[in-house]
């Protein structure tokens, strides 16, 4: 059984803030056993989509920074761009956005890469064995570029996963757009004719040749020579490239998981989940509903299978809140399960222990 650490959120003048709890909860874990020096590490995190406020204050991002930087290592924050159209579709839009969402070297003290580069193109090739869908994950480069790799990780219900927690910050919130296509999707993108400006600059992203023009000069995808990997998508400037056919929900949690294992082999790795403002949806979204359950705690560990685990049954054993989404709903047992019914997190995290991610068994031990 892996080992998980967990401490609840209560504060008081004996135990000093949460990121005092915080600190010691993540050396109680283990973080200082990992040779630290000149080492390049990217914290992967979620900068929140605009318009949400449920996503971690950057507050967390520094003390974890500030505990491993006296031990040498070079920490920067990151994350990848995002496959649907929003305000962190290109690393520009995804920097400023960080940055209205309180993120900068100033209040976390690393310095912030989109690591898949300015339209998500820019990925590194992760081969894996013994998997089940994927044969070579697309990774952004900026995190397998890094030396060690840890997550920090808002947990929260999500619409797809059921929960977002260490596997899909890792798995999902690290592909390149590529990466994300073929996670989401069971086809390939199309062009909205409607939406479409003539401008032809799709043409020069297509390695497959796969675009050309009617007469009228509005862009076509030819299905056949298309691979699905999603790069006219953050080309358009107009959003006139959609991504149409996505996978069921059992086969992208499996994918994910995959793609969670290429970017934790075979290098060091520390995971932080924060359980608490646990809305409903993903931070993606640009707003954040009310929390489902009452804050439950910060929980660590080198097993991120074990830490989501840890973390969805303690949730699950926490009441729901009145009035929130699934505060009215039939009574079940599993609450993201609750919220929603077309998910099972258990798939998920099932098939990362299958594949050697983790283990699905752990042994908790509570700090005060």
């Amino acid at each position: 059984m892996s080992k998980v650490f967990w401490t609840d959120m209560r504060c008081d003048e004996k135990s000093g803030g949460l990121l005092d709890k915080l600190e010691r909860l993540v050396k109680r874990a283990g973080i200082e056993t990992i040779d630290w020096r000149d080492k390049f590490v990217a914290i992967k995190i979620h900068f929140g989509e605009l318009g949400n406020l449920a996503f971690l204050r950057p507050n967390f991002a520094k003390r974890v920074a500030d505990v491993i930087k006296p031990l040498g290592a070079n920490p920067f924050l990151t994350d990848c761009n995002t496959l649907y159209v929003g305000k962190r579709k290109n690393a520009l839009d995804h920097l400023a956005t960080a940055q209205e969402n309180g993120f900068s070297p100033l209040s976390t003290g690393c310095q912030m890469i989109i690591a898949d580069g300015l339209r998500g193109t820019d990925e590194a090739l992760v081969p894996l064995a013994g998997t089940k869908f994927v044969k070579e994950a697309k990774i952004g480069r900026a995190i397998m570029d890094a030396d060690i790799i840890i997550s920090l990780n808002h947990f929260k219900g999500h619409e797809m996963t059921g929960f977002g927690g260490a596997v899909k910050n890792l798995g999902m919130g690290s592909a390149s757009r590529a990466g994300k296509m073929e996670q989401h999707n069971s086809g390939k993108p199309e062009v909205i004719p409607d939406a479409c400006r003539h401008c032809r600059s799709c043409l020069k992203i297509c390695a497959q040749g796969a675009i050309s023009y009617d007469a009228e000069g509005r862009a076509h995808i030819d299905h056949n020579k298309c691979v699905g990997c999603g790069r006219c998508i953050g080309w358009c400037t107009f959003n006139a490239i959609r991504n149409p056919n996505w996978a069921s929900n059992k086969e992208l949690g499996m994918k994910m998981a995959e793609y969670a294992l290429a970017v934790c082999k075979d290098r060091p790795g520390f995971h932080i989940n924060i359980v608490n403002q646990i809305s409903p949806n993903c931070d993606c979204h640009g707003e954040n509903d009310t929390a489902i359950i009452p804050d439950i705690g910060m929980f660590a560990s080198f097993d991120p299978v074990a830490l989501d685990m840890a973390c969805a049954d303690a949730c699950n054993a926490a009441p729901v809140v009145a009035g929130s989404n699934i505060g009215d709903k039939a009574k079940d047992p599993d609450h993201f399960h609750a919220n929603h019914p077309d998910t099972d997190w258990r798939e998920t995290l099932g098939h990362a222990a299958e594949i050697g991610l983790g283990s699905v068994e752990y042994e908790l031990e509570k700090m005060l």
